[in-house]
């Protein structure tokens, strides 16, 4: 069965390559006319993030981990989380890894409360600062279709009626809350006990959210896109924020979308804009993929998840 298990992340690298055959051969097309020492670096702050999100994970969580089974664990999660719907396969990675360290499973469910926390609010906190500092550098309403807001505001609501009363009225379901709640408030203030904890959990999140962005605006300066790099990395926070409630798997489809429309919309001319991203999503997503479900299937082998 271990064996079967192994081969399930080459079979989704497979069927994804397959599916998305076309973009492959246009992001690659691009990049044979870019400025190879910029694509270094955008490819140099992807390696980063791997060790960034390894930083905010430590920092979640009171028990030390392994630090290199840590960080072969975070490539590992990059590419579960483009296999499966947002969220998911890295989350799943994460926790099984900490479980089988011996953090217990309401504390590894705590810490990656803390730490999706911790990364929403480092992207959020960074766009926010962005904006403040270059105020006309985005036309934001520009990245949501129009008529869109109503709708999504209308079903957040519904969500949000739909959990309180589920909480209100199931005692069982209440019950489990609660008790999360608690274990989740007991770990975060157990973190930020300890400095260089709180350091790697907010530290770590911020390096993450900026190393993604530095890596879209190389790639902009790489194929000479008419935008200041901070006005490319301010249109990558936004776009990502926007599309972060779309369940597609590592956002495929859906961020390339937003970022072409973020870029535009940042004074970017539409062909170009479209280049800069499928090279990007190339260098972040696709080029990393196979090797990182080749880690996934060995970390699964040898019992590290």
């Amino acid at each position: 069965m271990r064996q079967i298990l192994c081969l399930v992340p080459l079979v989704l690298v497979a069927l994804a390559a397959v599916q998305h055959h076309s973009l492959l051969a246009e992001g690659f097309g691009h990049l044979r006319t870019a400025s190879w020492p910029w694509l270094l670096v955008a490819a140099g702050a992807t390696c980063l993030t791997w060790v960034a999100a390894a930083f905010t994970r430590q920092g979640a969580v009171m028990q030390p981990l392994p630090k290199r089974r840590l960080l072969l664990t975070q490539f590992a999660a990059g590419a579960a989380n483009h296999l499966l719907p947002t969220g998911l396969g890295s989350s799943a990675v994460n926790l099984r890894f900490m479980t089988v360290c011996g953090v217990p499973l309401a504390r590894s469910s705590a810490a990656l409360a803390l730490y999706l926390l911790a990364e929403c609010v480092g992207r959020v906190g960074l766009l926010a600062a962005l904006l403040i500092a270059f105020p006309d550098a985005l036309q934001v309403g520009t990245l949501l279709p129009h008529g869109a807001l109503g709708p999504l505001l209308l079903g957040v609501g519904v969500l949000l009626l739909v959990a309180a009363g589920a909480l209100l009225l199931i005692r069982r379901v209440r019950t489990a809350v609660f008790s999360f709640v608690r274990t989740a408030l007991g770990e975060a203030r157990s973190v930020h006990t300890r400095p260089s904890r709180a350091l790697a959990l907010w530290g770590g999140s911020l390096a993450f959210a900026a190393l993604q962005a530095a890596g879209l605006a190389a790639v902009g300066v790489a194929l000479q896109l008419p935008i200041p790099p901070a006005h490319m990395a301010l249109a990558y926070l936004a776009a990502t924020v926007a599309v972060a409630l779309v369940p597609t798997p590592g956002g495929l489809g859906s961020v390339e979308a937003a970022l072409i429309v973020a870029l535009v919309a940042a004074g970017g001319p539409a062909a170009v804009a479209t280049a800069v991203v499928l090279a990007y999503r190339i260098i972040t997503v696709w080029v990393p993929l196979l090797p990182g479900a080749l880690t996934l299937g060995a970390l699964v082998r040898l019992k590290v998840i």
